[in-house]
């Protein structure tokens, strides 16, 4: 893919062209990488990689797609010189911030896609009603709101806010 500034991804080669990002969306994303790393840095668990940060999730026809926030466990990170291109893998963490022009079914579509390609989690931010589902294989999604602690489990072991701090 071209390296032009353009916000693409690759789902089974075709290209998908998306708009920016609105205000909103960007400060949502940006408050729960921030808090990831954060928390992940403190503890050596791994890295997180902001918006825009490409993961090779299938071959023939090729997949790449990016979350708004992601999470790698440190026993996956690859070593620093072989860290230039996409990482051939889903991260342990995906996390998607919903923007008011985004479809439902493609957010879901998305949720599934990154589960489907080894994600033990997603969490799919929903700023307009303050909410986020979090995706596990299996089908499983939780809903939480306002003062639920979103927490990340085995995941992210140690990390936990409630839904509420996600969008103050």
């Amino acid at each position: 893919m071209p390296d032009d500034g353009r916000r693409r991804e690759l789902v089974d080669g075709e290209v998908i062209e998306t708009a920016p990002a609105g205000f909103e969306h960007g400060d949502v994303a940006l408050g729960i990488g921030a808090s990831l790393r954060s928390h992940v840095r403190r503890d050596g668990l791994g890295k997180v990689v902001a918006a825009e940060t490409g993961f090779l999730l299938a071959r023939s026809p090729d997949t790449v797609r990016a979350a708004d926030a992601a999470f790698v466990a440190a026993h996956r990170v690859p070593p620093a010189d072989q860290r230039s291109g996409f990482l051939e893998m889903a991260p342990d963490l995906a996390v998607e911030v919903v923007s008011p022009s985004d479809r439902a079914g493609a957010v879901l579509a998305k949720a599934l896609a990154w589960l489907d390609a080894g994600s033990r989690e997603v969490w799919v931010v929903y700023p307009a009603a303050r909410t986020v589902a979090v995706h596990s294989p299996g089908g499983h999604v939780r809903l939480l709101a306002g003062p639920d602690r979103l927490s990340g489990g085995d995941v992210v072991p140690g990390f936990e806010t409630t839904v509420a701090d996600l969008f103050d």
